[in-house]
This record gives C-alpha cells, structure tokens and sequence, in this order.
C-alpha cells in the first residue's frame, strides 16, 4: 500500500472538492467504529438460533424469526441513506445516523439475553436490527465520502478486515468465557447461557464506544458552501428521501443491475448458512438427537463448537481481507470476488460431509474468503461506479440488493425444509454451498461500466 502522511487539522476544515489523503493508521481509525457494529451483528449470527431455540422454537420457522434483519434493511437503509445524502448538521451528514443507532444498539444487546419469551426475543432482534441499519448505511458512504478513489479499496477492505475481526470475537466471546471458569451449562431460569448474557453485555459497550472513537478521531469533511447550497435547495423529509430513491432507481448504473444477481445468490446462500449452522452440527455429533431435540448439554456443545467454527472462517476474513488489497489493485474486485465465492461455495458443500469437530474447521478457510469478499469487494464494486454526490443513496438501495435475498430465502425455507430438505439442516448447507457456487458465475456477468455523468 502506498504511504501516506496524516492528514493536518486545517485538512479536516477546510472545505474540499477532492478528500485529503489519510495514512493507513487514520483508516484504520475511522473503521473501528465498524468494529463494534459487526461485534453486535457477530453475537446475532452466532447467538439467535441457539436463544430462539432454548425459548422453545422449532427447526422449520426458524427463518421467519430471522425476519427482522432483512425488513429493517429493507425500510430503513435506503431511506437513512437518501436522508443523510442531504443532511446538514454540527455533527455533519453521517454521524448523526452513527450515534442514533448505536445508542439503540446498545441498549437492545443489553437487553437480548435476558428475554423470557420468543415473542420477547424476536421484537428485541427487530429493535437491534433497527439500530444496526442506521448506523451500517451512513458508515459505509462515510468511507466513500472521506476517501480518494485510490484510497477505497484499503478503505473497504479495512472496513472487511473489521468484520472478520470483529466478528471472530464475538463468535468466540462465550467459548473464552468458559474459558475464564464459566460453566457453559450455568443458565438462567428462561434456559439461556450466563455466557451468552456476559458476550451481550460486552458487545452493548463495543458498540457505542466505537462509534464515538471514530466520529472523534476522524470527523467527517467540512462540506464545500456549494455543497451546503446545493443541499439546501434539495427538500428534506421522508417524501422527498423516498422521491430520491426512486429516481436513484431509474438512473442506477448498468454494473450495479448486474451485481444484483449475484448478491442474490451470496446473500441468500449465507442467510441459510448462519441460520442452520448450528443445527447442522448438532445433527452430525448427535444424530441420535435430532440436533435442536438433542439434550440441552449436547446442543450446547454443538452450538458452540458452531461458534468455534465462526470464529475460525472470520479470522481467516481478517488476514484475508489485509491480504486482498494488493491482489484487488493488481487483478480487480470482480475475479477475485468470484474466486473468493468458489472457495466458500466448495467449502459448504464438504462440510456436511464431515463427522468430526477438527475436520469441520478446514472449510472456514474458504467460507473466510467468501466473507471477506462479499464485505469488501463488492463495495468496491458499487463505489467505482456510482456518483459521489448520490453515495449515500445508493449505498442504501444496495443494501436491499442484501436484505431482499434474506426476505426471499426467510419465506422459501419454511416451504422446502420439509419436502426438498428432508428437514434436515445438513442438506440446508448443502444448498448454501450450491448456491454460493451460482453467485460466483454471477458476478463474473457482472460490466464494468462508468460512473454516472461521466
């Protein structure tokens, strides 16, 4: 990566047609705040189908209970994303955004592992998604916004390299806490782990106090008075945020339509994957048991040896996403993205394959790469070929292009577990994996295009 000098304060102030150049150590920076807010979405994925299922759910709706991330994408980040392109404010565009939903964050994680009812559980998921999707929109057009084109790529694949992190800490915060002398078999009265209450706790203060590092340590620019004039001539509000989006629509770049497909595939392929996962495991160390209807100790185990197993794949994320920013400059996003979901697809598709516990962590090497790709490259992607001054919006009408695959996947999944699945988790991997496979032939369809205006 090319050296840079650290940005002087007058080049925080000054107004800027072209973002100042920031050292690696100001990148990593302005991206910790990415740090707490995938902790949180970390402690969801490794967490929620083993609280659902000490609250009494079953196998086959467990997807629908996993409905509120994709509907609170859906609503929230293209509408926050449109607002904060035209939001003036001390804070400046995007922090605003950043603080309401940590705040939120923070106080739902606090409050997750403490839920006395499904009912109770599922309303606080969609609540701690909610804050989750005010803050993830703005951050990433916040990484476009405070970077040169030719910085993006260290900028996305930091921001990758936090969520493999991140995300690695969270999976394996109950498992060092047993670690620490907790007895991963001390529950409280609702049958929920005191591990899993003690990982929530922490994620609740990573959250917010990343966030606030960041905004602190790497303020947004100072807009530009033909910048604040131009925003001040634009409406605000929900209609005008909503009129945005539709025109943002109808003028999205050709790659950015084409990209569509294989997020389908990735993101429906991973939803499936952090849903089942866990039950996968429990069914191939105690088929006796049925995974979910094993006993409590045994589903347990399984579910953390599953979160052993995400520990390793976001790990491998971490070093792989650092490593990615070379190979990305010298070949691109595409191919390296479509090779990245070769290796998560061929790796799903051995894992059901596999009865040992120490066989099952040589795929999360390629379910790593995956990940890493599918948070970095194809930001990447998005960015080289939108307009600036339409970043924040269409950051927020790409996350749909994440949230629609959850919401299709949340609905087809309680109708083919049984007839196509044999009600088998195992088999709901292999499909992740198949399908994971299709997104990577996807994305090598996927122009280059130029940038809107150009």
């Amino acid at each position: 990566m090319t050296s840079a000098t650290h940005a002087s304060a007058a080049d925080f102030a000054a107004p800027r047609t072209t973002p100042p150049r920031l050292s690696l150590p100001r990148i990593v920076e302005m991206n910790l705040g990415f740090f707490g807010l995938q902790f949180s979405f970390g402690l969801q994925q490794a967490n929620m189908t083993p609280i659902y299922t000490f609250l009494g759910a079953d196998e086959a709706t467990m997807p629908l209970l996993w409905l509120a991330g994709p509907m609170t994408g859906l609503l929230i980040q293209p509408l926050v994303g449109a607002l904060s392109d035209r939001t003036r404010s001390r804070l400046g565009r995007r922090t605003p955004y950043f603080l309401i939903g940590a705040v939120i964050c923070s106080l739902c994680l606090f409050l997750m592992p403490y839920s006395s009812t499904l009912w109770m559980a599922a309303s606080l998921l969609w609540l701690l998604d909610a804050g989750n999707n005010i803050t993830m929109e703005p951050y990433r057009a916040y990484v476009a916004d405070r970077l040169e084109p030719g910085q993006r790529p260290a900028g996305f694949l930091v921001q990758s390299a936090f969520t493999g992190l991140a995300q690695c800490l969270s999976y394996a915060a109950p498992s060092l806490l047993v670690g620490f002398g907790i007895s991963q078999n001390l529950v409280d009265m609702n049958g929920i782990p005191v591990i899993v209450r003690i990982a929530f706790v922490i994620g609740a203060i990573l959250s917010i106090s990343t966030i606030v590092w960041s905004v602190l340590r790497v303020p947004e620019l100072k807009l530009s008075d033909a910048d604040l004039a131009d925003m001040a001539a634009k409406r605000m509000g929900a209609g005008a945020a909503l009129a945005e989006i539709r025109d943002a629509f109808i003028a999205m770049p050709r790659p950015m339509r084409q990209l569509a497909w294989a997020m389908l595939c990735q993101w429906y392929a991973m939803f499936v994957y952090w849903q089942f996962i866990a039950l996968s495991v429990s069914r191939t160390l105690f088929p006796a048991g049925e995974g979910a209807k094993a006993s409590s100790a045994d589903f347990i185990s399984a579910s953390l040896t599953a979160q052993q197993m995400g520990v390793a794949y976001n790990a491998v994320s971490f070093v792989a996403a650092l490593a990615l920013i070379p190979i990305v400059r010298r070949f691109g996003a595409r191919p390296v993205h479509a090779l990245c979901l070769v290796a998560s697809g061929l790796a799903m598709l051995s894992l059901p394959m596999l009865d040992s516990r120490i066989a099952m962590f040589v795929p999360m090497i390629g379910i790593g790469l995956g990940w890493a790709g599918m948070m970095g490259n194809t930001y990447l992607m998005l960015a080289d070929c939108i307009p600036p001054e339409r970043t924040g919006v269409y950051m927020g009408i790409f996350n749909m292009f994440i949230v629609i695959p959850m919401l299709i996947e949340t609905m087809t999944m309680p109708l083919i577990y049984g007839p196509l699945l044999g009600s088998d988790p195992r088999n709901a991997i292999l499909l992740a994996g198949m399908l994971m496979l299709c997104g990577a032939l996807a994305t090598l369809m996927v122009g280059r295009g130029q940038r809107i205006g150009a």
